[in-house]
């Protein structure tokens, strides 16, 4: 019998999947700007839910955080007033100096690594072309801070 060869394309994915940027390979071959797909009451919605679920859990890991930093803060103050514990606030002092000074020096320098300026680019260029959903988010996520 004979054997039909057929002829197929090989695509490299490894190769294809580092050319393409991030949101491309997660939602859709084709996802440029969501206005191309959805009408601007969906991505309102999209974006409002999904900003309200996101300020909502913001809120409530930001209680928990403020409540854990407190607790302990007053727990090593009532620990070092009892005398439990003893605080060299001289040294504390020096600390909190030198991390000041090293914050001036870092952000005097204003300079940003070409690496995480392609990504902030990236990310800029993506919440244009989005604009409505961005919009939506963020009026969600506001309402989920508040609630």
């Amino acid at each position: 019998a004979g054997v039909k060869e057929d002829l197929f394309n090989v695509l490299d994915l490894a190769e294809y999947t580092k050319k393409r940027p991030w949101w491309r390979k997660v939602f859709a071959p084709n996802s440029g700007s969501s206005a191309e797909k959805y009408s601007v009451a969906t991505q309102l919605m999209i974006g409002g839910v999904t900003g309200w679920c996101t300020g909502f859990i913001f809120q409530k890991v930001g209680k928990l955080a403020a409540t854990a930093v407190g607790g302990g803060f007053f727990l090593l103050q009532i620990a070092n007033h009892t005398g439990y514990i003893k605080v060299d606030w001289k040294l504390v002092e020096r600390d909190v100096n030198k991390a000041k000074q090293q914050l001036k020096f870092h952000s005097s320098g204003n300079k940003m690594s070409p690496e995480v300026k392609s990504r902030v680019d990236e990310v800029f260029i993506f919440l244009k072309k989005n604009i409505i959903l961005t919009g939506g988010f963020a009026g969600g996520f506001l309402l989920g801070m508040a609630s």
